[in-house]
């Protein structure tokens, strides 16, 4: 009867070991590519818009195109922070004129895509030089790494990712 144990007990390793282990280890490899895919897909995107001034429907098809070549679904949430032209003024008692602090208003995705998709001809959203732009992707998918995760482990909830990245810059050129 012990030796019947021992030997299921062996063979339950032996697959853990041969199988489970190499896959668990290959999978968080794939992640780790992806990962780094999308850092640089999301940090060359943002760089772009911020030296040209100007989002194009070309560019973020390019760079949807980036992240699909991974293999996984993402959410994509840009933002531009518009400065606002005319910032306030605090007067002093000498009637000296000091600038007051820049104001910013932001635009997101939704109101971005529509400016996008509106004009199909040029398809572009011009920024001017002073403006914010980021970017955020999060995978909505589970990889093969966090299902394999939950299963053994159970650690990684349903509603977590663990490929993100995000980016922003000062836009440096008025768009033309």
């Amino acid at each position: 009867m012990d030796d019947i144990l021992i030997s299921v007990f062996a063979i339950i390793l032996s697959v853990t070991l041969m199988f489970i282990f190499p896959l668990m280890t290959m999978s968080d490899r794939t992640d780790e590519v992806s990962q780094l895919t999308v850092d640089i897909a999301t940090v060359e995107f943002v760089d772009e818009v911020r030296k040209t001034g100007i989002i194009t429907q070309n560019q973020y098809n390019k760079f949807l195109a980036n992240l699909g070549s991974t293999g996984n679904t993402y959410n994509v949430e840009l933002e531009v922070r518009i400065k606002d032209e005319n910032p306030a003024r605090k007067m002093t008692k000498s009637d000296n004129y000091d600038i007051g602090e820049n104001v910013y208003y932001s635009i997101y995705t939704s109101q971005i895509m529509e400016v996008l998709e509106k004009d199909e001809d040029n398809g572009e959203y011009k920024l001017k030089e002073g403006d914010i732009f980021s970017a955020s992707v999060k995978n909505t998918n589970q990889t093969i790494s966090q299902q394999l995760k939950n299963f053994y482990y159970t650690v990684v909830g349903k509603d977590t990712y663990i490929i993100s990245a995000s980016h922003a810059g000062l836009v440096t050129a008025t768009a033309k």
